[in-house]
Order: C-alpha cells, then sequence, then structure tokens
C-alpha cells in the first residue's frame, strides 16, 4: 500500500516538474512572455487530475498536494518561487484559487467514485480559460468590457467552445454520447464562460472549475 502511494506520488511530482521546467525552460531560452509561460503550466498542470483517476490515487493524496501547492503559491506572490507562474506582488491569486480547486473537488468527487466531475471541473479551467487568455491577448480585435473588466469575444467564443469539448468528451466517453450529455455540454459552456467572464482577482480558478462539475453533476442526475 504505502509503496503504491509512493509510486503514484512519484509520478504525479515528476509529471508537474516536468511542466514547470518546460515552462521556465522556455521563459530563459525563448524569452516568452511571462503570460504564455503562466499558461503553459496552467494548461500542464490542470492534467495532473486525469493521471491522479488513471493512478486511482486516494483522496487523502489529492488534499494533501492541494494544501501543499496553496501554500506554496501564495509564498510565490511575494517570494520569487515561481519566476514563470506569478509575477511577485501580482494582483490575482489564480494560482492559489487553481490549487484550491483542486483541493475541492477531490474532496467532494473522489469518495463517491466520481473522479470524473472532478476531472470535469479541472479540464473546463484548463483549457477553456488558458485558451481563452492566449487567443483574446493574441487574436481579439473585438473586445467588450462588463464591470470594468476588458474582455474579446473571440477570447469568449474560445471559452465556450473548448469547455464545450471537455464536457461532451469526459462525460461521453465515461457515460455515452447521449442527448443528456450533448445538452450538459451546452449549459455547462454558456455558465462556464459567463463565470470566467464576471470573476476577478483571479476567482475564475475556483468558480469555474466549482461551478462547472457542480452544474454537470446536478445536469445529469436530474436528466437520469
Amino acid at each position: 500500500m504505502m509503496a503504491t502511494a509512493l509510486v503514484q506520488l512519484g509520478l504525479v511530482a515528476a509529471w508537474l516538474a516536468v511542466v514547470g521546467g518546460v515552462a521556465e525552460g522556455l521563459r530563459r531560452t525563448a524569452h516568452l512572455d511571462t503570460e504564455i509561460t503562466r499558461k503553459i503550466v496552467h494548461i500542464g498542470a490542470g492534467h495532473v487530475i486525469l493521471l491522479a483517476w488513471w493512478l486511482r490515487t486516494p483522496t487523502w493524496m489529492g488534499l494533501a498536494a492541494a494544501v501543499v501547492f496553496s501554500g506554496v503559491a501564495l509564498l510565490s506572490y511575494r517570494l520569487p518561487i515561481l519566476p514563470g507562474v506569478n509575477g511577485v506582488g501580482r494582483n490575482s491569486l489564480g494560482t492559489f484559487f487553481y490549487a484550491v480547486s483542486i483541493g475541492v473537488l477531490t474532496a467532494v468527487f473522489w469518495p463517491p467514485e466520481l473522479p470524473q466531475y472532478a476531472a470535469l471541473g479541472i479540464l473546463v479551467m484548463t483549457w477553456g480559460d488558458g485558451l481563452a487568455a492566449l487567443v483574446g491577448q493574441n487574436f481579439g480585435r473585438h473586445p467588450y468590457t462588463i464591470f470594468g473588466n476588458q474582455k474579446s469575444w473571440e477570447g469568449s467564443l474560445t471559452m465556450a467552445l473548448a469547455s464545450f469539448l471537455v464536457v461532451l468528451l469526459v462525460l461521453g466517453l465515461t457515460a455515452g454520447f447521449t442527448g443528456a450529455i450533448w445538452a450538459t455540454a451546452g449549459a455547462v459552456a454558456i455558465a462556464a464562460t459567463l463565470l470566467e467572464t464576471l470573476s476577478f482577482y483571479g476567482l475564475d480558478n475556483l468558480t469555474v472549475p466549482l461551478g462547472s462539475a457542480a452544474l454537470a453533476y446536478g445536469l445529469i442526475n436530474g436528466f437520469g
């Protein structure tokens, strides 16, 4: 049992180390913008939830990892621990909320053996928000402002499309591509896009994963 847990921890840690190393290496050698390296880590690290699902890691391991990375994230806002992820003094707690969301989703969906909802929530944030930011910043030609928060239609549409595909694939591959799954994917995509648009100070890293997972779970059980 202990040997299995150590192997699981080792694989998860190795994956996160590779993601962080690639991002930091690109930041130093290719002189990429910090925001791009942040999104590389954002997207890459999110897939740890799939690794945990595949490895059937115990609940305590996910909670412990979330606590550790939450603490590291908070320290990194004041100390140059993760220069490729957070700028010192950055006016956002996104990385911290990201770690917290993984912990909450693990606590809620791992014990009843419903990891697909935890994975769905994290991956909607991973791909939806990550791609939306990159598309919006580089190709956004039609901006709009809501509550002082500037977005672009290109970025928001990317968020909706990526969220839809994530939900469709995760639930479709686990429960079949039924009409209920397609409808749930559409509803979650709209909700996730709205949550991402209305969030401030990185709070979308918490509201989008939790909201997406909760809505998907509620709808699937309602349809069922």
